[in-house]
């Protein structure tokens, strides 16, 4: 029940708390994590599985989530719309940690 209250924060809050978050993969506790993860619900739906165009990022491995979400992060990927100016947000800790929660999703 936690993980989603947690889901449900508005963006403002992750904003708010995102500094605080900071650290390694490792030390971000599952609900830190799932805050993070409530922006990727947005388009990717709350269980990470996609819809209408949008890649599902449940089931992922970890190293291909990751990849992915740091060549966002650093502008290396031409022609998106918003994952972008997303993933600007996250540092590279909080990038390890939502690549890690999503590919843990497909084996939930």
């Amino acid at each position: 029940m936690l993980e989603r209250i947690f889901r449900c924060l508005p963006l403002a809050a992750l904003l708010y708390l995102g500094p605080s978050l900071a650290g390694s993969a490792a030390e971000l506790p599952p609900e830190a994590v799932s805050v993070l993860t409530g922006s990727c619900a947005n388009c990717h739906g709350p269980d990470g599985n996609g819809s209408a165009g949008i890649p599902p990022l449940r089931g992922q491995s970890e190293s291909s989530l990751r990849a992915s979400l740091l060549a966002f992060h650093e502008g290396k990927v031409e022609e998106v719309t918003v994952m972008t100016r997303l993933m600007k947000g996250y540092d590279r800790p909080q990038i390890e940690a939502l690549a890690k929660w999503f590919a843990a999703e497909g084996k939930r």
